[in-house]
């Protein structure tokens, strides 16, 4: 009818192949591309197993993908004139983006296990126990390990010919952590960060919520906004991350009400009288 259309289906398996009719939801498409094979406490430590992830990643990055893969169709249309038809599907989503564990697979050919927080393929890049909680220990590079080495008071680890590259620390993992370990509870998390930050190795705390508002870049980068609502008048959402130069964002409406719009929809778009309105209205149908 319109060659120019772009139409984009999402479905947990896609639409062709042996499970395309089965139902699919984020949690089990979580389980069956991967994610909590990855995602958890190793399985011989207190609280093992396989974890999901805490929000509807596969439900949420398959919008995302869809997203740019709706934009490039309609970008490609500019050139060619013609639209085309999306097949997205949770569970290629799901596996697309395990990232560099896909390729510790594919390349090294052995499955990858759930390490808790620990990095698969950078030592140290973890949570450690600290005097009052945990902190995040994100090491990138050899002198940051040197440079962390010698501010924690354990200058002899950073010197230790088994901790001289990544590559080696990987391969002497468990004793690097132990290392490293009692000195991180000889601090609070915020001792450690003012200690680290300022000589470039990279930390940071674990925050709820609570805390995560409460964050002064957080609150500089205004990611809540207060929106008008006809029920409670203002309503706190959280703002869109993309930050344009020239066209920001502007937030005018709440979410809506139920069935706020269903009468504007029914005649506007649909064309129903309101006689034809009123009549569904009686019936129970909205």
């Amino acid at each position: 009818v319109n060659q120019r259309i772009v139409l984009a289906s999402l479905s947990g398996f896609g639409q062709d192949g042996p499970l395309k009719d089965r139902a699919g939801y984020d949690f089990m498409v979580q389980g069956m591309g991967g994610l909590m094979s990855i995602t958890g406490e190793r399985d011989d430590l207190p609280g093992g197993g396989p974890q999901k992830a805490g929000v509807a990643i596969a439900d949420l990055m398959t919008g995302m993908y869809s997203t740019v893969a709706i934009l490039a169709a309609i970008e490609e249309r500019h050139r060619s004139g013609r639209g085309q038809y999306i097949d997205m599907a949770l569970l290629d989503t799901q596996v697309a983006w395990l990232a560099n564990q896909n390729s510790n697979y594919l390349i090294g050919g052995a499955a990858p296990q759930r390490m808790g927080n620990a990095h698969p393929n950078v030592v140290p890049y973890q949570t450690f126990a600290t005097k009052d909680g945990s902190v995040i220990l994100a090491i990138g590079n050899d002198s940051q390990f040197k440079r962390f080495c010698d501010a924690a008071g354990i200058a002899e680890t950073g010197a230790d010919a088994r901790y001289a590259s990544n590559a080696l620390r990987i391969a002497n993992r468990a004793a690097c952590i132990a290392a490293i370990a009692p000195a991180m509870e000889k601090k609070t998390t915020a001792e450690w960060i003012a200690a680290l930050e300022p000589l470039g190795v990279p930390c940071g705390p674990v925050h709820g919520l609570d805390e995560v508002f409460a964050n002064p870049q957080i609150k500089h980068r205004n990611m809540q906004v207060n929106v008008p609502h006809p029920l409670t008048g203002t309503v706190p959402l959280v703002a869109n991350p993309i930050k344009y130069s020239r066209t920001p964002l502007d937030y005018q409406t709440p979410p809506p009400l139920l069935g706020e719009h269903t009468t504007q929809v029914l005649r506007d778009l649909l064309g129903k009288s309101d006689a034809d309105i009123a009549a569904l209205q009686t019936a129970g149908i909205i």
